[in-house]
């Protein structure tokens, strides 16, 4: 076979990869205004294989804004060719072009029936991390693969902390508390009947439009009602979110929650702090194998201002790694996208302030069961 050359995408490639993924794909096709997306993207990396003037074969990698993770979305290889080596290429490239924009990790799904690339990726150093059910057009499964390509020391790292994704709109911290839950106590239910439950606990009632969230004091309580040691560190007095409602009842309202929850706590051993967690208490909270929860603004993420849980798993010398429990589906985010987010200090600094005027910073340290 003549030698392989690949390089980055260009427009002029469009009509050569829309007929490459009709010929190597009956479903879950990449149509051509995705592709022609794709191209003007410049943080994704869309790289072909060509032999002399034909196009053999494709990767696209998305390279995810507010962290350090790319996902190779799509990968397709001419069937005149497959065996020869193209998909390993591309494959490397595509981890030499993220290793070079600083990622760290590069996921993949494949289906689970597709034995030639599950026995590819297994060779090349890919570990599976999890099945994703009903993942593809016909109902196929999906399994999740994921291989580290920069590598640092964690400093601190959670007991295997599983992933739980919201079941609504509005309850992150429910889903956030049950994951460090569930990595400290393996009975815990991870279920939506529990995280309604303790969204029901812990909801300050109202919060910006729709549903209330979860605040720490009440998340603290729902931890400490489930037999665990909580700290709660918070960097102000008093309500948190009245900012966010105008009515005055409806102010009235949280006062009277927060109220609540203070005399609760006071009838328990919850070690409440009104300061801000740092980073290296985060890091002493894990060594001591606990799991911290911590409320951030999804600005960094989304460009949307809004509060939101996320489970802290590990912290090393460049990246805090996180469960985000929400999955915008419309997006085309799948689990694989949320588990062990590699976030660098800086930009998890500056996320976990919601508010722009004097920010709030708030934590839950979730800590092993206690002994009765």
């Amino acid at each position: 076979m003549p030698e392989i050359t690949l390089r980055q995408a260009v427009l002029a490639d469009l009509d050569s990869l829309v007929r490459l993924e009709q010929d190597c794909f009956r479903e879950d096709r990449l149509s051509r205004r995705s592709f022609r997306r794709f191209l003007e993207q410049p943080r994704d990396r869309l790289i072909v294989a060509t032999v002399g003037s034909e196009l053999i074969g494709y990767c696209l990698v998305l390279m995810h804004a507010a962290t350090r993770l790319a996902r190779i979305y799509s990968i397709a290889v001419s069937p005149s060719v497959r065996g020869q080596g193209a998909g390993e290429k591309l494959i490397r490239q595509a981890e030499q072009d993220a290793a070079d924009a600083g990622r760290i990790l590069m996921r993949l799904e494949v289906r689970e029936d597709n034995h030639a690339a599950i026995k590819l990726y297994k060779r090349l150093g890919y570990r599976q991390f999890g099945t994703y059910r009903d993942y593809y057009e016909d109902h196929g499964n999906a399994l999740r693969f994921e291989r580290r390509i920069l590598f640092y020391q964690p400093k601190a790292t959670a007991p295997g902390v599983p992933y739980y994704p919201q079941t609504t709109d509005f309850s992150c911290g429910p889903a956030g508390l049950m994951m460090a839950m569930a990595a400290l106590d393996k009975q815990q239910a991870l279920t939506t009947l529990e995280e309604l439950r303790i969204w029901r606990e812990a909801t300050t009632i109202f919060m910006l439009a729709g549903h209330g969230g979860c605040g720490p004091h009440g998340l603290a309580l729902a931890a400490w009602n489930r037999g665990f040691h909580c700290q709660a560190w918070i960097s102000k007095e008093g309500p948190l979110f009245k900012d966010t409602v105008r009515n005055e009842e409806k102010k009235r309202v949280l006062e009277l929650v927060h109220e609540g929850f203070l005399h609760d706590i006071g009838r328990t051993d919850i070690e409440l702090h009104h300061d801000p967690l740092t980073l290296a208490g985060m890091e002493a909270a894990l060594q001591a194998g606990s799991v911290p929860l911590i409320l951030i603004s999804t600005w960094q993420l989304n460009r949307s201002r809004i509060p939101h849980w996320v489970t802290v798993c590990a912290i090393d010398d460049q990246f805090v790694y996180l469960h985000d429990p929400e999955i915008d589906v419309e997006a085309g985010e799948t689990v694989a996208d949320k588990q062990y987010l590699p976030i660098d200090r800086r930009v998890f600094e500056k996320m976990s302030r919601y508010g722009s005027q004097q920010p709030l910073q708030a934590a839950v340290i979730v800590g092993p069961k206690r002994t009765t």
